[in-house]
């Protein structure tokens, strides 16, 4: 049978359980699911039935918010609104619902659940009338890069705690950066675009070897364009597969030995999508 971890960026919870979360996860049924941008209160979360929900949703109304669902109530909940961030330059972020873990009860491992920020261009390539957003000198983008430096150094901490008390460690969420050519369908033009900018690639390089962390999609899917896992509401994107991979899984090396499947549920049309992402799922055996 093996264990399967999925990671979904829902866009809303209650917005995805209206277009249909619930018999999604009650028909797939994964072993643990990450889930992003909850973008509610506690009180709205709600239940997930077979499932114990560990919840973060931040402080900032409508935004953010991070969860994980596991099979079995899990040994330990830590999150940055209880346990704040240690690494320099992550305590601004800490109320604001981006990062829950878990060791879970039935195995050993610690699962991780991240909702990194979104950023935007550099101040050196920002010009009038060739932005989505108002020209900010910058600003998200050092914000981001400010996360990045910072959550490479906690990211660090917490898989070596995980080594010393015997477990495992995945990585699961929607890190806002796409890593290789393969994981943008049109990555010439995505070079000068926040989430594939070189010094966000390169970050993400730097998070993984053989020895700390593995990226178990590109690894299992091979060398190859996709899977893709975002696409823009907007036009036909959905339907021609032009879009991004910027959910993935990263595991430690022991566990990463152990996948066997790797695969995007994305669903078979645009009128049927729960999100403007699809869910990563990865098997491991057991």
């Amino acid at each position: 049978m093996g264990f399967t971890v999925a990671s979904f960026n829902v866009n809303g919870i209650r917005a995805a359980r209206r277009r249909g979360f619930d018999e999604w996860l009650a028909d797939r049924s994964p072993d643990v699911v990450g889930l992003q941008e909850l973008r509610c209160p506690l009180s709205e979360v709600g239940e997930f039935p077979g499932y114990t929900a560990s919840v973060d949703v931040g402080s900032i109304f409508g935004r953010n918010g991070v969860g994980l669902l596991t099979r079995v109530e899990p040994a330990a909940v830590r999150s940055w609104a209880v346990d704040p961030p240690k690494a320099r330059g992550l305590g601004a972020f800490a109320s604001h619902g981006r990062y829950i873990e878990v060791d879970l009860a039935d195995r050993p491992l610690t699962v991780a659940c991240l909702y990194l920020p979104k950023g935007g261009q550099p101040a050196h390539l920002q010009r009038p009338g060739g932005m989505r957003e108002e020209m900010d000198g910058g600003a998200k983008y050092q914000r981001k890069m400010r996360f990045l430096a910072g959550f490479a150094r906690e990211l660090d901490r917490n898989r070596l705690a995980a080594a010393r008390a015997g477990r495992d460690f995945t990585l699961v969420g929607d890190l806002n950066v796409a890593h290789v050519e393969h994981d943008v369908t049109n990555w010439r033009a995505a070079r000068k675009m926040e989430g594939f900018l070189p010094e966000e690639r390169e970050w993400f390089s730097s998070l993984l070897s053989p020895r700390r962390l593995v990226d178990v999609v590109r690894a299992t899917h091979g060398d190859r364009p996709g899977p893709l896992t975002w696409w823009s509401w907007r036009g036909d994107s959905f339907t021609k597969d032009v879009g991004w991979r910027v959910d993935h899984q990263l595991s430690s090396p022991a566990l990463a030995r152990r996948c066997d499947a790797v695969w995007v549920d994305k669903e078979p049309s645009p009128e049927s999508r729960l999100s403007d992402h699809a869910p990563l799922m990865v098997r491991y055996r057991d």
